[in-house]
């Protein structure tokens, strides 16, 4: 079975049980493949021979599932956009990806009754399943192509390894769907008769309606950003009581700090704790590893842990030529769960991707390197800046920020100023609030820094911070950081 009739089995095998809650709104595995084939018939019946791609705007709706497997079972990649995004952005989307059709939930509930039975032709191995905007470099968004082929080899790489029992988890859905994590969690659990449970982005605004929500909820796969997590610990009635069922987190899309990993460790004894890295262009996620506590006595920072089977990691010098174990460079991935490439953009696919024996490869633009068998993370190549002729990168400075025993999270922004880098200014969430003043806090921590640092690398100021802002994706918000500089 493919993952689309593996989702559709569910439907025969176990009807009523709930695939998604959304709120006080809940969708069973025989509405889903009833409603999704009935939208695949109408798409169809609306757009021909037209296999462009079919957008679907909203917010965790429950609506959103049926037009994704809709879509893929009319033969059509979709494209998620979330609703909180800005019409400028929804726009400038709808004008890249071409989309032969847009809809929205309403929508969806009036074309997906299931008065209208027929054909469908879903995608096959090669064909394009979802395709998902990134930020580009240029201010306009890039439109990642995900084939069933790359989803399905994420998705059998996961299941594998987190051996997932059928229909009994409960998968933490955190991220927005038109964010690549979420593909994580929705997946896993639609291919195992799982029950996806999604939090809107009124529940993360209201803390107090989140803790009921999470008690309530019966998670037992934890799906988020690191980001996420940090803000839920800072609330000392989150673990193992609120969370009884849960058995692991999955954590991906930016770093996770030790203190995090071991805050949750703390928290959920009986919890697994796992960091994973993939960018959008290689299918959510490539590598993992489980954080114990002997990982964490071993290593700081954190490893992103080991390539997943059948794909491969290269880390390279500036010439692509690949380095030796422990030297950094650029991280190339190539295999299998690697996109074709940008849709619309063969200037971009031919910038970054490529061949290597083979297997196609994608230019991360992520500094990386091996220690013991592991693939450690480093930061972005495009983070380095220049300040007083010397050249810094923001991560490295991060990393060894976070290293410090009273420091539990850290993000270093330049401060520009006539287009140059004039300083640096760290944002720090401390382990422990202390009586002592922040210029003592600020003195204290620099003073530590320099211990591992050079002066040239050490930030001027320190703002110090409860929690850091959050993008709608769940992670750290640099550019609010940057506007109160």
């Amino acid at each position: 079975m493919n993952l689309i009739e593996r989702i559709d089995h569910w439907a025969a095998a176990v009807p009523e049980r709930i695939a998604h809650i959304s709120g006080a709104r809940t969708l069973t595995y025989g509405e889903l493949c009833r409603r999704s084939h009935a939208l695949a018939v109408q798409i169809t019946e609306r757009c021909g021979d037209d296999r462009s791609p079919i957008a679907v705007l909203g917010h965790r709706e429950p609506e959103m599932l049926i037009a994704f497997l809709g879509a893929v079972k009319s033969g059509r990649p979709y494209v998620p956009l979330d609703a909180a995004l800005p019409q400028t952005r929804i726009d400038r989307i709808l004008t890249s990806s071409h989309a032969a059709l847009v809809l929205t939930p309403d929508q969806i509930r009036e074309f997906s009754t299931p008065e209208y039975p027929g054909p469908t032709r879903p995608v096959e191995n090669n064909d394009s399943f979802y395709i998902l905007f990134t930020s580009g470099s240029s201010g306009e968004p890039k439109g990642v192509n995900i084939t069933l082929a790359c989803l399905e080899h994420f998705i059998s790489w996961m299941l594998a390894e987190q051996r997932f029992p059928e229909c009994a988890e409960v998968f933490l859905n955190q991220a927005p769907f038109s964010f690549d994590l979420s593909v994580m969690d929705l997946y896993c659990s639609l291919a195992t008769g799982g029950t996806l449970f999604s939090v809107s982005s009124d529940l993360v605004q209201n803390p107090k309606q989140l803790y009921r929500a999470l008690a309530l909820s019966g998670v037992t796969t934890w799906v988020s950003t690191p980001s996420f997590a940090r803000m839920c610990l800072v609330e000392d009635q989150f673990g193992e009581a609120m969370l009884p069922d849960l058995r692991r987190f999955l954590f991906c899309g930016e770093t996770l700090a030790p203190q995090t990993a071991a805050q949750l460790l703390g928290r959920f004894p009986r919890a697994q704790v796992w960091n994973m890295y993939g960018p959008t262009e290689a299918t959510v996620a490539t590598t993992s590893i489980q954080i114990d506590d002997w990982v964490l006595r071993m290593y700081s920072p954190l490893p992103v842990g080991r390539v997943m089977p059948g794909t491969q990691i290269l880390v390279v010098d500036e010439n692509g030529e690949e380095l030796p174990p422990t030297e950094r460079g650029e991280i190339v991935i190539a295999g299998p769960n690697v996109s074709p490439g940008y849709v619309g953009r063969p200037d971009l696919t031919a910038r970054v991707f490529g061949d290597h024996r083979g297997l196609r490869t994608y230019k991360t633009g992520d500094l990386g390197r091996f220690r013991d068998g592991l693939l450690f993370f480093e930061g972005r190549a495009d983070e380095q800046i220049k300040l007083s002729g010397y050249r810094i990168e923001l991560g490295d400075v991060e990393i060894n920020l976070r290293a410090l025993a009273s420091v539990r999270d850290a993000i270093v922004i330049p401060l520009i100023k006539d287009g140059a880098a004039q300083s640096l200014a760290a944002f720090v969430v401390l382990a422990a609030r202390h009586e002592a003043s922040d210029f003592s806090l600020a003195h204290n921590l620099r003073r530590e820094l320099g211990e591992r640092l050079p002066m040239y690398m050490l930030p001027r100021k320190f703002i110090f911070l409860d929690a850091f802002p959050m993008t709608a994706n769940g992670k750290v918000d640099r550019a609010a950081l940057a506007g109160w500089l």
